[in-house]
């Protein structure tokens, strides 16, 4: 007997749930993953973690960016934590109340807290219209995902109800991942 199952009785008085108990170091939906954004060269950034933790009422996640990557900028009147290469990568943390809840099936919340816009070094302010979203699924155990387009300005005001990811399939638009400088995602 492990001292996972010997413990999880007491994790479930204290209600962390018993999937959190015994789940496998190689889910790909439970514990600490790292976040590798990936470009077309070979180029891998680790920029953070998410930790999910299964419960009764589905798997929670939270996100840690990691800053030490990212340089500041000040783009049309707001600081903006960039990673450079052939473009500025600018990440812009979703600013509304969600429930950072993600399923085999959904990681749309977690993209809403991977949203990036990108411009090229040399453009004046910030283009919130060339907004990047991760379409991400599950694959061999793994979350990898491909960025998609998106106009971040919708996010401008809240959206009405702020249980649904505002940017839904019909407000994204696949890109030819080329040209861009991190076009994939990998949770691992």
């Amino acid at each position: 007997m492990n001292l996972l199952t010997l413990a999880a009785p007491l994790l479930v008085l204290m209600g962390v749930s018993h999937s959190i108990a015994v789940a496998q170091p190689d889910d790909p939906l439970a514990g600490e993953k790292r976040i590798i954004l990936k470009g077309n060269k070979g180029e891998q950034l680790d920029i953070g973690s998410v930790t999910f933790m299964p419960g009764a009422d589905g798997i929670r996640y939270t996100l840690t960016i990691d800053h030490s990557h990212f340089t500041d900028y000040f783009l049309s009147m707001k600081e903006m934590k960039c990673l450079e290469g052939p473009e500025l990568w600018c990440h812009l943390p979703y600013p509304y109340e969600q429930p950072r809840t993600v399923s085999k099936n959904n990681f749309s919340w977690l993209a809403h807290d991977l949203l990036f816009m990108y411009k090229k070094k040399g453009e004046f302010g910030a283009n919130f219209w060339n907004g990047i979203y991760y379409k991400m699924t599950l694959n061999n155990g793994r979350i990898t995902g491909v960025a998609q387009a998106i106009d971040l300005n919708q996010l401008a005001a809240p959206p009405d109800d702020l249980t649904l990811p505002p940017f839904g399939e019909f407000e994204r638009t696949d890109i030819e991942p080329h040209p861009r400088f991190l076009p994939f995602v990998e949770i691992r």
